[in-house]
């Protein structure tokens, strides 16, 4: 039925999505504002009768595009909010997405998720022109809340969802690549590498073990690894991954060190982030062995400290892609845009 009176340009009002919805308008209201005091019941009957009704909320953002822009960026993190400060990969990121905004004038807001049932709330609550979306997993609902916002929007590295647009590179070719480097002259190799999934667990698998993994770089990542594998004629339960919690130099050399200690030692570590692969560096050096003749270790993104240890590793720009992004969010460069570019840089750490 139509609740607008049949006039497609009128607003849906708080009242009727509360009708709607069978609950007070309060707390429809509190739904937005505060959805701490609303049942996650309630919040659900809330976000099914505003979107069936085209309801978009009380947004201070999307009140202020019908005037006109607000003047700001949203960058939305799957992570604490510490994360893009601690991580050197986030950090390059985010200095593109700030060149953008800075050579335009807008302002950037950093929209951390901590993976509450007020996630989406959060998102929809921002007061921004559009969101920029840190990889993230298939399954988060975040994408679903920042694609109902109606905002343009885009997602580095993936999931694709939504008919968001997705920017960054062909990370199953890229490692591909790297891995046919990283795996030379290997019997007994490992794959140093990121969470499956949102639980974040660490564990130590076979290849054939490994099964889906929700987030798309890693998903993506160890797939090409794997080929490189394979595709030099090995058995794919000969490569191991290795599954690290969060992306942590100290994480990886603990990880390294376990492995080095094992009757299974790797003779080869190919990592998803130079984080891991410092680590792993580090856990060589205190075991006593070679790099590479006794391990081979490469890293991924060519950060400095990656230069400076003469790490074997794929570059990519993540600045470059935090400014592809931010142009894409704020409609000044296509919707769907071509992967950027990446080269694997050969140094001293590999045979």
């Amino acid at each position: 039925m139509d609740r607008t009176g049949g006039d497609p340009s009128r607003r849906p009002t708080m009242r009727e999505v509360a009708r709607a919805a069978g609950v007070s308008p309060m707390t429809v209201s509190y739904a937005y504002s505060r959805p701490g005091r609303v049942s996650a019941e309630a919040a659900a009957r809330v976000r099914a009768a505003a979107q069936a009704l085209g309801y978009p909320g009380p947004h201070p953002a999307a009140r202020s595009l019908r005037r006109g822009r607000v003047g700001s960026l949203g960058v939305v993190l799957g992570e604490r909010l510490g994360y893009a400060f601690d991580d050197p990969q986030a950090a390059r990121f985010l200095a593109g997405v700030a060149d953008v905004c800075a050579a335009e004038g807008v302002g950037l807001t950093l929209v951390p998720i901590t993976g509450a049932p007020s996630d989406p709330e959060r998102v929809a609550r921002a007061v921004v022109d559009g969101f920029v979306v840190w990889t993230t997993s298939d399954d988060d609902p975040v994408l679903d809340a920042v694609a109902d916002t109606g905002l343009p929007a885009v997602v580095h590295a993936g999931p694709h969802r939504r008919g968001l647009p997705v920017v960054g590179i062909d990370d199953r070719a890229a490692a591909t690549a790297i891995g046919r480097v990283a795996f030379a002259g290997a019997r007994r190799p490992v794959v140093l590498g990121f969470p499956l999934d949102r639980d974040r667990a660490r564990r130590l698998l076979t290849g054939p073990a490994v099964g889906p993994a929700r987030f798309p770089v890693t998903r993506h990542r160890w797939e090409g690894l794997r080929d490189a594998w394979t595709g030099a004629g090995h058995a794919p339960e000969e490569l191991r991954f290795a599954v690290c919690p969060v992306n942590d130099a100290g994480h990886g050399e603990a990880f390294t060190a376990e492995l080095l200690r094992s009757p299974h030692r790797p003779d080869a570590v190919a990592a998803m982030s130079d984080e891991l692969a410092l680590g792993a560096l580090r856990a060589v050096a205190a075991a006593g062995l070679d790099v590479p003749d006794d391990v081979a270790v490469t890293g991924w993104d060519d950060s400095d400290a990656a230069g400076r240890a003469g790490l074997t590793t794929l570059a990519q720009s993540l600045r470059r892609q935090g400014s592809r992004c931010a142009l894409v969010a704020l409609g000044l460069e296509p919707g769907d845009p071509a992967p950027d570019e990446w080269r694997v840089v050969v140094r001293g750490t590999t045979r």
